[in-house]
């Protein structure tokens, strides 16, 4: 291999870095249509348990979360060959589709029970990135870790909004 080859390698790609955080934070911005303006309502303070973080807590965590997605989708998808962009392609889309769902699911029709439904297929997708991306780039597949973390104690205020 020529040395220049490797050097070439590891130059990042601004195009592809710059386009996966315009994908993911217009997702991100979507999903913020349906809930910031819900969320200093009665019905999510009726709803909401009592573990849950403060409010200003969640775009603070989300922020660096999606910022991590971007980040893992960039690695994922300038370290693969055609065939695994094309899985790539198919699982974040799922899953940031199924993200924006769940918004418009819990906050805009008001059904944490549905909501509840969709988090646990946002679960599974996550762990479909964390497999294809760790193929491709284990830094990809461990930048989405805090993702799953994050969206595990999701559900869990998830289900608690739904008794409560």
């Amino acid at each position: 291999m020529k040395r220049g080859a490797l050097k070439n390698s590891k130059k990042t790609n601004w195009k592809v870095l710059i386009i996966s955080l315009i994908i993911v934070y217009g997702i991100a911005f979507l999903g913020s249509i349906f809930t910031s303006s819900k969320v200093n309502t009665d019905w999510y303070n009726s709803i909401r348990p009592a573990i849950t973080p403060p409010n200003y807590v969640f775009p603070i965590v989300w922020n660096i979360l999606f910022f991590l997605i971007a980040i893992s989708l960039y690695l994922a998808w300038t370290n693969s060959n055609k065939k695994q962009k094309t899985k790539v392609t198919v699982v974040f889309g799922i899953n940031l589709i199924l993200n924006v769902l769940w918004s418009l699911l819990y906050f805009g029709l008001q059904n944490p029970f549905y909501a509840f439904i969709d988090l646990i297929l946002i679960w599974f997708s996550i762990l479909a990135m964390i497999k294809i991306t760790s193929t491709i780039s284990k830094k990809a597949s461990y930048l989405l870790l805090p993702y799953l973390f994050w969206v595990s104690f999701a559900g869990i205020l998830n289900w608690l909004s739904i008794f409560k």
